[in-house]
């Protein structure tokens, strides 16, 4: 169960943040024909934007073992975004990925300073394009909305 996960802020330049977006960069490469989403046309989201002070990066563990991983990269315009969102093939459709984007959200309250609340930006996209890598989607993060706490700790 999801509920067994502990989130760790962790550097997602070495160790188990980085072996997450290895994975998920080689699965998106699988799925999308060899897509590199480290091209320069890509958004970006290495783990200089997923640190501090501009953002971070959270592995859930499950047993000791990471199981799923997500970023935060704080924008300029008292946004941020969800970046690198991962949870490896084993434990999928058992509540992981809801709940790291909740622990995700909860990490990045302290950061936003807009009051629209949490709304995905997706322009004039279809919702056909949540399926491509390509399309993005904006977190927007409101301070005063009250949400679960979430076990998030810092290592």
């Amino acid at each position: 169960m999801a509920s067994e996960l502990d989130f760790r802020h962790v550097s997602a330049a070495d160790g188990d943040g980085a072996a997450i977006i290895a994975a998920m960069v080689e699965e998106i490469r699988e799925l999308y024909g060899g897509l590199d989403l480290n091209a320069p046309d890509m958004p970006t989201a290495g783990a200089a934007d997923l640190g501090p002070p501009g953002g971070t990066f959270l592995v859930g563990y499950r047993e000791g073992t990471p199981v799923c991983g997500g970023g935060i990269k704080r924008l300029a315009d008292g946004e941020c975004e969800i970046k690198r969102m991962y949870v490896i093939p084993a434990v999928r459709r058992q509540g992981v990925a809801r709940a790291l984007l909740r622990a995700l959200e909860n990490a990045a309250r302290g950061w936003v300073t807009t009051s629209r609340g949490w709304t995905p930006d997706l322009g004039s996209r279809r919702p056909a394009d949540y399926m491509n890598p390509k399309a993005t989607c904006r977190s927007r993060i409101s301070t005063a909305t009250q949400w679960p706490r979430s076990s998030v700790r810092r290592s």
